[in-house]
C-alpha cells in the first residue's frame, strides 16, 4: 500500500465521527503522493522543486496518473504547485478507487435502492494496515493525517524533504481555509444587503 491509499483509508475512517474537507485532504494526498513518488524514485526534490525522474510502472493506477502528471521541462513545478494541480478532486478519486478495488461499499437507501448512501470500509488487510501505521504514529502519516484536519500534529523532526514537502502541504491547507473564510464574509455580507432590502 502506499502512503496516499493509507491517508484515504484513515480519512475514510475517521469520517464517520469527525467530517473532513474535502479540499485539505485532497492537498494532503497530493503531498502523499510525493512521498510515494520520492519511495518509488519517480522524483527527486531539489529545494522546493519537484524533478521527475526516469519514469517506470509502481503497479498502482493513481501513483502512476501522478508520476505521468510530473511537469517534466524547466523550471520544474514546486511542491506547493504541484499539490494545488494535481490535488483537484483527488480525494474522490481516490474513494472511487478503493470502492473499485473493493475496499469500500456504499451503503443503499432504504426507500430508494438506487440512491447511494455513505460510503462504508470493508475490514481488509489494506484497512488494518493503514490503521496499524496511524497508530504506531509514523510521522509522514501522521503528519499528513493531521494536515487534513483529521489528528493532533505529531512531535518529533522530519527530514529535510519530508519537512519541505509537509510545509508546502500546511501552508496550501491553509491558504485554503483563508479562501473558504473570506468566501464565507462575502456570502454574509451579500445575504445582509438583500436582507436590508
Amino acid at each position: 500500500m502506499t502512503t496516499a491509499r493509507d491517508l484515504a483509508i484513515v480519512a475514510l475512517d475517521v469520517a464517520a465521527d469527525k467530517p473532513v474537507e474535502q479540499g485539505d485532504l485532497s492537498l494532503a494526498l497530493a503531498g502523499a503522493e510525493v512521498f510515494d513518488l520520492l519511495d518509488a524514485h519517480a522524483l527527486a526534490l531539489d529545494g522546493d522543486r519537484i524533478l521527475p525522474q526516469a519514469q517506470s510502472p509502481t503497479g498502482d493506477r493513481l501513483l502512476d496518473e501522478a508520476a505521468d502528471a510530473l511537469v517534466r521541462r524547466e523550471p520544474y513545478e514546486s511542491v506547493e504547485d504541484w499539490l494545488w494541480h494535481r490535488g483537484r478532486g483527488l480525494s474522490a478519486a481516490y474513494v472511487d478507487d478503493l470502492e473499485r478495488t473493493g475496499l469500500i461499499t456504499r451503503s443503499r437507501g432504504r426507500r430508494i435502492p438506487l440512491r447511494t448512501g455513505r460510503t462504508e470500509l470493508v475490514e481488509s488487510a489494506a484497512r488494518w494496515q493503514a490503521e496499524e501505521r496511524w497508530a504506531a504514529g509514523e510521522p509522514v502519516l501522521a503528519a499528513l493525517v493531521a494536515a487534513a484536519g483529521i489528528g493532533d500534529e505529531p512531535a518529533g523532526e522530519l527530514a529535510d524533504e519530508a519537512a519541505t514537502v509537509l510545509a508546502a502541504v500546511g501552508d496550501a491547507v491553509m491558504e485554503l481555509e483563508a479562501v473558504r473564510q473570506r468566501k464565507a464574509i462575502e456570502d454574509a455580507a451579500f445575504d445582509n444587503v438583500w436582507r436590508g432590502y
